[in-house]
């Protein structure tokens, strides 16, 4: 059976902004995923990240300080709650799908380590794995296709029904739902095992931002560095 013939869990991040390094986790979701589309298991989370959240993050998200102070969790407790389910998920062997997972597993990476919790890699005992990633296999299996790739578009582009983008629930089950069209159309990626998948993901994503630096450097910042690790950035760089 291929993987995207099984079951699949998505996992996704609102946040307070872009830098893994620096910015908080505001909401959570992650949700299994049968083979006929149901939803078997579902856990979210609401937490007050202890900064402000900044008005351009909230009007993405819906989700402004205010509340999150007043029915958001204690940041390190949700987090401890996230880190623990997902090393969880990794574990049993189930493919978790992580739209572009560079961002999302690196920041809850960041998320541990500033509250003094255990990373999910080393709950798990190495890299997590195996994940797939939508963004990462789209720019493999299609790569010279103009246009956008997040996520509204990767679903417009694969028939896939997106009706609250930036809930985090709502991505977390549209990105297993694109993916599985993916595993569908592009043969050669729906037949490798998770594993396999997982490793070609890790050479795509590195010639992917291999090529993005090369375009910079060429075009606009002759001293452009564009992050390479994947699924996550190794702490420090």
């Amino acid at each position: 059976m291929s993987w995207h013939q099984g079951p699949l869990v998505g996992f996704d991040l609102e946040t307070t902004g872009t830098d893994v390094e620096t910015d908080r986790i505001v909401t959570a979701a992650l949700i299994r995923l049968e083979p006929d589309g149901a939803v078997t298991e579902m856990r979210t989370w609401l937490l007050d990240p202890g900064v402000v959240i900044p008005e351009q993050a909230a009007a993405i998200h819906g989700i402004a300080t205010d509340h999150a102070r007043r029915h958001g969790a204690r940041a390190a407790s949700a987090v401890e709650e996230i880190a623990h389910a997902v090393a969880g998920v990794l574990r049993s062997g189930v493919p978790l799908v992580v739209m572009n997972a560079r961002y999302d597993l690196s920041l809850l990476d960041r998320e541990c380590a500033r509250y003094g919790l255990a990373s999910v890699e080393q709950r798990i005992g190495g890299v997590p794995s195996p994940v797939i990633d939508p963004l990462v296999i789209d720019k493999h299996v299609d790569k010279y296709r103009k246009g956008k790739r997040a996520l509204q578009a990767l679903c417009e582009h694969y028939g896939v029904t997106l009706s609250d983008a930036h809930d985090a629930a709502a991505d977390a089950v549209a990105a297993v739902r694109v993916v599985r069209r993916m595993g569908e159309r592009h043969r050669p990626v729906g037949t490798l095992p998770p594993t396999e998948l997982h490793a070609l993901q890790v050479r795509a994503a590195a010639e992917q931002s291999a090529s993005l630096q090369a375009y910079l450097r060429r075009t606009a910042n002759p001293e452009a560095v564009v992050e390479q690790a994947w699924p996550v950035i190794p702490r420090g760089r």
